[in-house]
């Protein structure tokens, strides 16, 4: 009992006597930092956070200690406490190791993978500095890399030769400033997959579920590559699919790995099927803004069908959307599960919350467009409620443009307690004039090229001009184009465009000079979502010459060759449709174009006709990211009045090449009667490849078509076909493709060289 009495006396003691010592106030008056050899003083001195002055309290110590070693360059780092000026105030020494720098880095042992790309990935740098945290995460890195190329067995190791110099605190001791590091890989043997065992699926067959797996076994015709990134996405798509056979609570109970021969890798995975549901009934409270009917619609489920729950994720997407696209972007859904026996019944809980308005809009990013075009392209603006397939609308709209990168995106935030929503547009501008050219081949002309100088957005204001020059044996064409989309910032687009054209169709035998030029006016058709029309007047001078009197020439040529320069003047009308989502690599939407043109008549001129063309083309996602591309092109062109049985062969329709006329396998203008067809028809079908997003695309392609003088001829069996494959590169002077199409009439194949879109 005395021991006690004691011992209490003296904790007491103590407390009394600390708790003195820490009243006193201590002031720092002096701060030295020893050590440095590349770190400024400075630098350290900011990041202790400690400053002459302060007061001294023992957490300032632990604080700072924690602060320099984040910054990752210290082995070590110490603060020693001093008293200066008889007790009343403190020196600071801190006391610093620096981790060393490496000076040299080689490599031993890889053979797999090259230096130059062990280099790429590695975390270590000449210069940079060397610690374990740096060893271990590089050594992660590489045996990542090595695993992902199925060597499970690599192993890493580092010599580390160390660089001393001589330490300014005590001339007798070193410290390391430098050290030179050689990796050391042991690739050991490539690891093949030989067997993967399932157990536990009683229900499903072992083949289905490996059949969804990526990870496979070596055969024949695989190599059995491991990748544990891979397996693990293997393991969720097998729940995956039993979730879509009904067997919501399937679950992976665990794997496990051996390895034979250290070549040969068996896998056991283990699996808890749980039991199988079908579908009950569904219940929806909650709802306000929509009636129940309209919610149920999106469920397509009927009672007793499997249960897929990857099915009733998306209709449950489904009814998010229909929220989504009315500005309900706060409601929470909370589909209550309920199973009873093998029955799954459905009470979906929707809370609405708020409903968002458009507050603002904000674009940044552009430097060389103006605002006030951007903000044309949006169909969506403040005041508006918050409408999902108007801001993608608007998205892509702007991208249409062709202005911007491809990383142009669209954010909110919510700037009040009424839910409203400020809407950010970024963009990055991209190069929108050029000057190209180009050299191409085929086997009508040969040689054949084209320089260009155009810019699609002078000044920012979306006014587009082009000059162009294009030459071949047969054609010489100079022509100056502009247009502006919205004359005094109104809707209205006005263009206009002057030409001079000289074309020898040889094969037709006669020579054609063409001067003109012509403006138009266009506006939108407000009635009609993404319709303009647009209206033109155009004034030319055409000469004909025919080449060789000894050959063929109809009636009609060598009237027009005797009648020397001849004039034509004549109106169109073009309405349009456009819904594509992307300008560039369409995945979805129509084009439809109809094209009218009257010339002669009351707009007097030498020639008297009426042309027609309708073309309409969908797109429409194929499968992974392919998407099919369909076109049809009619053509009608027929003569009144004085010139009722004639009109100009070159206002005819020749099939055959590139262009809106095109069919690929047949050379340029090759197809049709020898003074070409007054009515035309023509299908195209694409699969567009995406290689590298809407930069690259691959194409396989089929083409048919013919034209005719009369409808009565018109017949499918003769037809004109060609298929083959290409690509579209897309560049800073425009889009740019080859094609190589098989004829099937002629057994033989035919390349195409192409500048812009054709489709």
């Amino acid at each position: 009992m005395q021991y006690f009495r004691k011992l209490w006396f003296l904790l007491i003691f103590l407390f009394l006597l600390t708790t003195h010592l820490f009243s006193q106030s201590f002031l720092i008056l002096d701060i030295k930092v020893i050590g440095t050899q590349k770190i400024d003083t400075d630098l350290i001195l900011a990041t202790s956070g400690i400053k002459i002055g302060d007061a001294f309290y023992p957490e300032l110590i632990s604080n700072a200690i924690k602060s320099l070693y984040k910054l990752n360059v210290f082995n070590d780092v110490n603060i020693e406490i001093k008293e200066i000026n008889e007790g009343s105030g403190l020196r600071l020494e801190i006391i610093v190791e620096e981790l060393p720098v490496i000076s040299k880095i080689t490599y031993e042992g890889n053979k797999a993978i090259s230096t130059s790309k062990i280099e790429e990935i590695s975390t270590l740098r000449l210069g940079s500095y060397w610690s374990p945290i740096i060893k271990a995460e590089n050594t992660r890195k590489l045996l990542s890399e090595y695993k992902s190329k199925s060597y499970n067995l690599a192993q890493i190791d580092y010599e580390v030769k160390e660089i001393q110099n001589i330490n300014s605190i005590d001339d007798s001791s070193t410290q390391t400033e430098a050290v030179e590091i050689k990796i050391i890989v042991n690739e050991g043997k490539r690891i093949a997959v030989r067997r993967i065992n399932i157990y536990g699926n009683n229900e499903i067959q072992t083949k289905k579920l490996l059949s969804k797996m990526k990870t496979k076994r070596k055969n024949l015709f695989r190599s059995g590559a491991y990748e544990e990134t891979k397996f693990q996405e293997d393991l969720k798509l097998i729940v995956e699919f039993y979730n879509k056979e009904g067997f919501i609570d399937a679950r992976i109970l665990k794997t496990e790995q051996s390895i034979d021969d250290n070549r040969f890798l068996t896998i056991n995975i283990y699996v808890d099927e749980g039991k199988k549901y079908f579908f009950g009934k569904i219940d929806v409270t909650g709802n306000q803004h929509f009636d129940k009917d309209t919610i149920l619609n999106n469920f397509t489920f009927k009672e007793n069908e499997i249960f897929d729950m990857d099915k009733f994720s998306n209709q449950m997407q489904k009814v998010a959307s229909l929220y989504y696209e009315e500005g309900y972007i706060y409601a929470n859904f909370e589909p209550g599960i309920n199973k009873t026996d093998n029955k799954v019944n459905i009470n979906l809980i929707i809370e609405e919350n708020t409903r968002a308005k458009i507050h603002k809009i904000h674009i940044t990013g552009n430097t060389k467009t103006k605002e006030k075009i951007i903000r044309r392209q949006l169909v969506i603006t403040p005041g508006d409620y918050f409408r999902q397939s108007r801001v993608i609308r608007s998205q892509q709209n702007v991208y249409n443009l062709g202005f911007f990168e491809p990383d142009l995106g669209i954010n909110y935030d919510q700037i009040n307690s009424k839910g409203d929503v400020d809407l950010y547009l970024n963009v990055t501008d991209k190069t929108s004039g050029s000057a190209n050219g180009g050299i191409g081949y085929n086997s009508r002309d040969k040689i054949v090229g084209q320089f260009s100088i155009s810019h699609n957005n002078i000044f920012g204001n979306y006014w587009q001009g082009n000059l162009k020059w294009e030459f071949s044996k047969t054609t010489q064409n100079v022509e100056f184009d502009f247009t502006n989309p919205y004359l005094y910032d109104t809707d209205i687009l006005f263009g206009f465009n002057i030409y001079h054209t000289k074309k020898e169709w040889v094969d037709y035998n006669y020579d054609i000079y063409t001067n003109g030029g012509g403006f138009r006016f266009g506006y939108p058709i407000k009635f009609v979502d993404n319709s303009k029309i647009i209206a033109g007047y155009s004034l030319y001078s055409k000469k004909y010459e025919i080449r060789n009197l000894d050959n063929y020439f109809s009636s009609n040529l060598a009237k027009l060759d005797s009648l020397g320069l001849q004039y034509t003047s004549s109106v169109n009308v073009t309405i349009i449709r456009d819904s594509r989502d992307n300008v560039f690599f369409p995945t979805s939407g129509s084009r439809f174009t109809l094209y009218s043109e009257l010339a002669g008549g009351p707009f007097a001129g030498d020639f008297n006709y009426f042309k027609q063309i309708a073309e309409i083309s969908w797109f429409t996602p194929a499968f992974y990211t392919t998407v099919l591309r369909t076109k049809w092109r009619f053509g009608y062109i027929t003569g009144y009045g004085n010139s009722s049985n004639e009109v100009p062969p070159d206002e005819r329709f020749y099939l055959g090449g590139t262009g809106s006329d095109g069919l690929r396998g047949y050379a340029d203008r090759s197809i049709g009667p020898i003074d070409g067809g007054a009515r035309e028809i023509l299908f195209s079908t694409e699969l567009g490849i995406p290689i590298s997003s809407d930069q690259v695309i691959g194409l396989l392609f089929l083409d048919a078509g013919n034209c005719y003088n009369k409808l009565e001829d018109f017949n499918f069996n003769d037809f004109k076909k060609g298929a083959g494959l290409g690509v579209r590169i897309r560049t800073p002077f425009g889009l740019i493709g080859f094609d190589y199409a098989h004829n099937f009439e002629k057994k033989k194949w035919e390349p195409h060289f192409q500048f812009g879109t054709t489709f």
